[in-house]
């Protein structure tokens, strides 16, 4: 099974971005131990500051891979393209969030991505990769 992780702006600063939020933990150190636990799933990891990047990447991964946890971080909240781009695709997508997006300002409240994604996972910090992965696993 190959699921891809996909990793929006800013996220590339987690473990020394707003830790009060986001925790002091890197992902690639997170990422490390995802692989441990699912030593029989090939999980492959992208991280861009950069809308369109990441809509390549989904249109890449999009028709091949059985899966792909997405934290598209801000885009979530402006980015009719990702949704489109998600809708354009086969591969279900699982639509993840560090922090509970409906505790914080309320921009961030609404999710362009959410109606195209097969869940959603906020609120559970970096565990909620994992509860992504294994929604794609059933």
């Amino acid at each position: 099974m190959n699921i891809q992780i996909i990793n929006g702006p800013n996220l590339n600063l987690l473990g020394t971005r707003e830790k009060s939020i986001y925790g002091d933990a890197s992902f690639e150190t997170y990422l490390a131990s995802l692989k441990e636990r699912f030593p029989d799933v090939n999980i492959s990891y992208y991280q861009s500051n950069v809308e369109g990047e990441i809509i390549n990447k989904l249109h890449e991964v999009g028709f091949s891979f059985d899966g792909i946890v997405l934290n598209a971080a801000g885009y979530t909240h402006t980015s009719v393209a990702l949704a489109d781009a998600i809708a354009a695709i086969n591969t279900p997508v699982v639509e993840v969030h560090i922090s509970n997006v409906h505790k914080r300002e309320a921009f961030r409240h609404h999710s362009y991505i959410s109606a195209n994604c097969k869940g959603i996972i906020v609120g559970f910090g970096l565990d909620g990769y994992r509860l992504g992965i294994e929604s794609l696993i059933g």
